[in-house]
């Protein structure tokens, strides 16, 4: 299974629709990074995808997908089952 990277914060309703779509993938262990517990995270997310102000930021094997709306898009369109299973 691929390695899953999430910048959330902890009540973040769109980081937890992201996480339960992961879930329901099979994903057991996501790596989230809380930013609004840690402003050196979020400054790491802004580095890691410039411009991005918003919670999710997902990562899957290191590689950017976007937030939760683009990670179900990335379902839909029967891309989000290969990436994961690298």
């Amino acid at each position: 299974m691929a390695k899953v990277e999430m910048y959330a914060t902890a009540v973040c309703p769109y980081c937890i629709r992201a996480e339960a779509l992961l879930k329901r993938k099979g994903v057991e262990t996501i790596e989230k990074y809380y930013v609004d517990r840690d402003p050196a995270l979020r400054q790491e997310m802004e580095r890691r995808v410039p411009g991005a102000r918003t919670v999710p930021q997902i990562f899957i094997d290191g590689v950017h997908v976007g937030g939760c709306d683009d990670l179900h898009e990335l379902d839909r369109q029967g891309k989000l089952d290969p990436l994961l299973a690298r």
